[in-house]
């Protein structure tokens, strides 16, 4: 699993999502994140439509990132001028490849979607650019024809295919097989592009990967059409620490850019979100904060602090003891075994009435009550 390249999609992919618009100064914005944080190519947008989309691509491709900046095409010679217009350094080529979508969408045949796939790649690597050739939905085309698709993509100069799970209708399972497949029978570098369907973009992209695939297409957040794609943060974390590969991101402003791209798409980033959610290192219950308190890594894969969060201590209906104990400590205050089974009784009474967990300053005002009681009691 060397030398495995991040291809991030949110400001093309992403700004498919339903209702996203981003301005381009939020364009700027992201990719300038993106690059930061080590994002190998950034793709940018669709040229071909001109207008805002046209100015925010040639703004970055003149911003001196150090990632290439591409530009999504469809497989039409006229679509990739306005990408060499722009001045990108790489396109990515569409087309559809599956029956159902060459018959229905397209209203074509086979043939003509290799000749049209074969003139805008020739053109495109005569221009001197990196060529990725997308296979729009290539989970459901027929076996065959998608070889042979990217073994003509690769005889017309393609640098590598992506692999479309256009609609997330894979499972890892199978995809792992047909890419191996494809990279054995055609020898092209393969990119995984997934959608979250049925909620398995994030795994399909990780199998292809373990097939051979040496590129990810991915997005922050998972942002993306329908139910989204792979997730930027998961797929980088997950290849560092389920495969030992490290890319050397900087996973620490993971949080940041997260916060940022769902601001900019006002598209809520939940508590629960893997990886960049505050609840990933939030804890309630007695046990796991007992745990976490003694050593961190009885409940924290790794630190909060290398994808930018901070752990939280929650004082709830589930708390312990000694998570008690250890939240007063935070304030100086030393309780006594006999102070914190009170205390914690009345918590636990409280969150429930309350239907939440406690802030520091209820927890506050619960000692406050429970000490004045225990002083009259004691001046009875």
């Amino acid at each position: 699993m060397e030398g495995i390249k991040i291809v991030d999609t949110t400001l093309r992919d992403g700004e498919q999502t339903a209702g996203v618009v981003f301005a381009n100064r939020e364009k700027i914005r992201i990719a300038k994140l993106l690059d930061q944080i080590g994002v190998d190519q950034i793709e940018a947008g669709i040229p071909v439509m001109g207008g805002d989309e046209k100015e925010a691509i040639q703004t970055l491709v003149n911003a001196d990132l150090d990632a290439s900046i591409m530009a999504w095409n469809r497989a039409v010679v006229s679509d990739v001028k306005e990408s060499l217009d722009c001045g990108v350094d790489a396109v990515a080529i569409s087309i559809s490849t599956s029956d159902i979508h060459i018959e229905h969408k397209l209203q074509q045949d086979r043939d003509w979607v290799l000749s049209n796939m074969v003139k805008a790649v020739e053109f495109a690597k005569k221009n001197n650019l990196y060529v990725s050739v997308n296979a729009e939905d290539a989970s459901r085309s027929d076996r065959d024809f998608l070889v042979k698709f990217a073994k003509e993509a690769k005889e017309a100069g393609a640098d590598r295919l992506r692999y479309c799970d256009t609609v997330g209708i894979m499972e890892p399972f199978v995809i792992h097989d047909r890419v191996k497949d494809i990279i054995e029978e055609v020898g092209i570098d393969i990119e995984m592009h997934t959608h979250n369907d049925f909620g398995l973009a994030a795994a399909n992209a990780l199998a292809g990967v373990k097939a051979g695939a040496n590129y990810v297409g991915v997005t922050v957040n998972g942002l993306g059409e329908r139910a989204g794609n792979a997730a930027l943060e998961e797929v980088v974390m997950a290849l560092k620490y389920l495969y030992n590969v490290d890319m050397d991101f900087s996973t620490e402003d993971f949080r940041q850019l997260s916060e940022y791209v769902s601001q900019a798409s006002s598209r809520e980033l939940p508590v629960w979100k893997a990886i960049v959610g505050t609840n990933v290192f939030a804890h309630e219950s007695g046990i796991h904060a007992d745990g976490v308190l003694k050593n961190a890594s009885t409940y924290e894969v790794f630190a909060p602090e290398e994808v930018g969060l901070e752990r939280q201590i929650i004082i709830g209906k589930h708390s312990g003891k000694k998570a008690i104990v250890s939240k007063f400590k935070e304030y100086g205050i030393d309780l006594t075994d006999q102070e914190a089974n009170d205390l914690l009784a009345r918590i636990r009474e409280t969150a429930v009435q309350l239907k939440r967990a406690l802030f520091d300053k209820e927890l506050m005002y619960i000692y406050e009550d429970y000490k004045e009681e225990m002083e009259q009691e004691e001046g009875a």
